[in-house]
């Protein structure tokens, strides 16, 4: 990774801080129970993560997601892609179908993305169907190798819904182009290193969250966007950041 995409990471991390330190500046309330049942630094510190939280968000990994795929030989690169999907009548019901036996617990076996993608394609394929559009929208989108990818990111512990729907949506692009790359993406795991620690449950419901080739957790997350190491340099670029970002924080803090 070169000095340049280096620094632009750098940025996308500074800016989040900044952001953060202007909300907290701006939107201060009175909350006169947590005064009374909180020290001033807990109090502090409960508004500095949720603004952060909603600083950081998904809007900075987005993009610096993109600004990784961008450095690692994409032709293409985009957050918030709109793909017009083209499935048969046939294809949207069989989706539905596996999204309704998975949500009601009547799927008969674990998820497994594989198995999953062929059930799904082998109760579409009988007889022939009008054709019918519907739009899926990407968190992230790249061409690389004249091959599309595309990625669902989502927070660290997602609920069953949001769960639900991205495999909606991938299982849609998959079977619209078939020669695509589909991911369900965590872009750190709460857990610990490995994706085995996974321990969140309601997106195991509908994944295979520790074996599906198509979940990203972590390491797996930004290796895959940006090749080998790629996890370890975003991490140390952070580390860089957070020298100077938290003697700003601190002095706020005072």
């Amino acid at each position: 990774m070169n000095d340049d995409v280096r620094r632009r990471i750098a940025d996308e991390f500074r800016r989040c801080i900044d952001n953060t330190l202007v909300r907290i500046r701006r939107e201060d309330t009175h909350r006169p129970f947590h005064s009374a049942l909180l020290s001033d630094e807990a109090l502090f510190w409960s508004r500095f993560e949720r603004s952060f939280s909603t600083s950081f968000g998904q809007s900075v990994i987005e993009r610096v997601s993109r600004i990784v795929v961008e450095a690692s030989g994409a032709e293409q690169a985009s957050n918030q892609k709109h793909t017009s999907v083209s499935l048969t009548m046939l294809q949207h019901a069989a989706i539905d179908a596996h999204i309704a036996r998975l949500r009601g617990g009547r799927a008969g076996r674990a998820p497994s993305w594989l198995h999953d993608l062929d059930d799904v394609m082998a109760e579409s394929t009988e007889g022939t169907d009008a054709s019918s559009e519907s739009r899926v929208i990407s968190d992230l989108w790249w061409r690389r190798d004249g091959v599309n990818h595309y990625l669902s990111i989502k927070t660290v512990k997602p609920n069953i819904d949001q769960t639900a729907e991205a495999k909606r949506d991938l299982l849609k692009l998959q079977l619209h182009d078939p020669a695509a790359k589909v991911y369900f993406g965590l872009y750190y795991n709460p857990y610990g290193e490995h994706r085995a620690d996974y321990a969140w449950t309601p997106p195991m419901g509908v994944f295979d969250m520790r074996n599906d080739p198509v979940v990203l957790i972590g390491r797996d997350y930004w290796d895959t966007l940006g090749g080998s190491g790629t996890y370890d340099t975003v991490l140390a670029i952070a580390t860089e950041v957070g020298i100077e970002t938290r003697a700003r924080i601190r002095a706020l803090e005072r």
